[in-house]
């Protein structure tokens, strides 16, 4: 295994990328059970005020993972995220996880960073804002 490069504050994460559609939430929903119809029909979508049927927030939440696994790497930990769901990811769009670095902390011979985390939209429009803190070994 290689060593990790240095960690500092301002370094962006390299961002996670997902077309969003009836693909991704049939599979999402199967492992979750969570065929609503707000998420499957774009009807119920309609008449819950978007445009068309829309994803679940929490798929967001996973694209947030996502990313924070790729930069903790197979040794590195989660030690916490949060994020607020602020707009629905609806059929179609280009939705992208991004973070930049915050804060490091080196104590023990363990690096942790904080994160500023985010979902947008293919305009840049943030979806889901959040934080989180990851440690690097």
């Amino acid at each position: 295994m290689s060593p990790r490069k240095p960690v500092a504050v301002g370094d962006e994460l390299e961002p996670f990328v997902r077309e969003t559609g009836f693909a991704n939430w049939n599979r999402y929903a199967a492992v979750n059970d969570e065929f609503v119809p707000i998420h499957m029909d774009d009807e119920a979508g309609r008449a819950a005020g978007y445009p068309t049927a829309f994803g679940m927030g929490n798929l967001q939440w996973s694209y947030l993972h996502n990313l924070l696994r790729a930069f903790a790497g197979d040794d590195g930990e989660i030690v916490r995220l949060s994020c607020q769901f602020r707009g629905p990811n609806t059929k179609g769009m280009t939705v992208t996880a991004k973070g930049v670095v915050t804060a490091v902390d080196e104590t023990d011979g363990a690096v942790t960073a904080t994160l500023d985390v985010w979902t947008e939209d293919q305009n840049g429009t943030k979806l889901a804002p959040g934080t989180a803190v990851v440690r690097l070994r």
